[in-house]
């Protein structure tokens, strides 16, 4: 979103023309979604590189490889370079079909936005049922599904990202099973976390991030007003 947003704001104050922003300007089409798919396809250098997960789409690519016994990191790419430059070419395929497709149904497409929102979210929920039974054919899944939508709806109206609950999920298995290694081999000494440099700045800044937006937004104000 954020790159998106950015896009079209530097688009209209480079036009010539920026009353026809938000009534069907050419360059505010284009240029957002050449950043979006700019961004989509980013994600993939820190997560083929270094195996992190920026987006929630990249953290759930980071599941499908761990099932598979592949680890993303420098190594991957000596140790299968078939993998990783058929996922590159793949991109490149999957733009020629978004440009075959997209410019001849363009219309199609745009009218599906007419479909009454209760049939399109019914639609939905049916396809969504039907694929999650018939993985395993199990009512648990079916269960799992309802709860899970019913959380991501209550996190929709109270607007609680999704994004880090997602990557959360992912990658909380993953921490602890780290969190649980660095500890045996320091000895159950909790104390190498805050006395090892690399790990104590990585502390602060996980810090820093968590409490800054809080710490912000409470003082800026009261400065602004000062």
């Amino acid at each position: 979103m954020i790159p998106t947003f950015v896009s079209y704001m530097v688009e209209k104050r480079l036009s010539d023309h920026p009353e026809e922003f938000g009534k069907g300007a050419i360059e505010g089409v284009a240029g957002p979604e050449a950043a979006n798919n700019a961004a989509a396809a980013g994600v993939l250098v820190p997560l083929l590189t270094l195996g992190l997960p920026s987006s929630a789409t990249a953290a759930v690519l980071l599941t499908a490889f761990q099932q598979y016994g592949l680890q993303p990191g420098p190594l991957l790419f000596t140790a299968r370079p078939d993998l990783v430059w058929t996922l590159i070419a793949s991109l490149y395929v999957g733009n020629v079909m978004l440009l075959v497709l997209n410019l001849p149904l363009a219309g199609v497409w745009a009218r599906v936005m007419l479909v009454p929102r209760p049939l399109l979210f019914g639609g939905i929920l049916v396809l969504a049922s039907v694929g999650a039974y018939s993985l395993n054919r199990s009512i648990l899944d079916l269960v799992l599904l309802f709860v899970v939508g019913t959380v991501g709806c209550t996190m929709r109206i109270f607007d609680v990202p999704l994004v880090p609950a997602v990557l959360g999920l992912i990658l909380g298995p993953l921490s602890e099973q780290q969190f649980r290694r660095a500890l045996a081999i320091a000895g159950e000494d909790l104390s190498v976390f805050v006395t090892r440099p690399i790990c104590a700045t990585l502390l602060v800044l996980a810090c820093a991030v968590l409490a800054g937006p809080h710490v912000l937004r409470r003082f800026l104000p009261s400065a602004a007003a000062a």
